[in-house]
């Protein structure tokens, strides 16, 4: 298993093995909410280096198909974008309204376009059997859940518990942490 390191070194890691990926990258970023992931991606995406494509970001916060879509969220993404990119197809993936409660909007997304996935649940057991670069972001417990909560503005206040039972669910069964080619610590 790889050791630890700092979100920036992680950073210059992936961008690394992305420079280097015989095919337009794909990299799955998984772990706790609060963790970091989003802003991992982000700093994924600001140093992407291949100007003539940069990657899409697909954050699962916008497909879990509400508070309870962890699991569907999961399956969703790697039946509809990771495993026919992984056979040099397009994908895609289907907005979660979440005003409305409803499924939303198709988004396309090519093959020949470099991917970054990062959200609860992007590491399962079929997402993680795709070529890809996989990433685990870890924070304590004191650290994620303000920094997740902060983040929503109290819209995730209530649903913390809810979503932390089956974010533990998935951990149990699917033992995501162990698939990463790269472990970042971010607290």
């Amino acid at each position: 298993m790889p050791e630890w390191i700092d979100p920036s070194a992680a950073a210059e890691r992936v961008l690394e093995l992305a420079a280097a990926a015989a095919r337009p990258a794909t990299v799955l970023i998984d772990g706790p909410s609060g963790s970091g992931k989003s802003t991992f991606a982000d700093r994924l995406v600001a140093g992407w280096s291949d100007a003539t494509s940069s990657p899409a970001l697909v954050r699962l916060d916008s497909i879990y198909p509400g508070w309870s879509g962890l699991d569907a969220a999961s399956a969703a993404v790697a039946t509809d974008l990771l495993v026919p990119r992984a056979a040099g197809l397009d994908g895609g993936w289907r907005r979660w309204d979440w005003t409305h409660d409803a499924p939303a909007e198709w988004h396309e997304v090519a093959a020949s376009q470099p991917l970054i996935v990062e959200g609860c649940g992007t590491l399962s057991t079929t997402s993680a059997s795709v070529i890809a670069i996989r990433v685990w972001i870890e924070a304590s417990d004191a650290v994620r859940k303000p920094r997740a909560l902060d983040r929503d503005a109290g819209a995730f206040d209530a649903h913390w518990d809810e979503w932390e039972a089956q974010w533990r669910r998935y951990v149990e069964r699917e033992h995501p942490s162990t698939r990463a080619d790269v472990r970042v610590r971010s607290d």
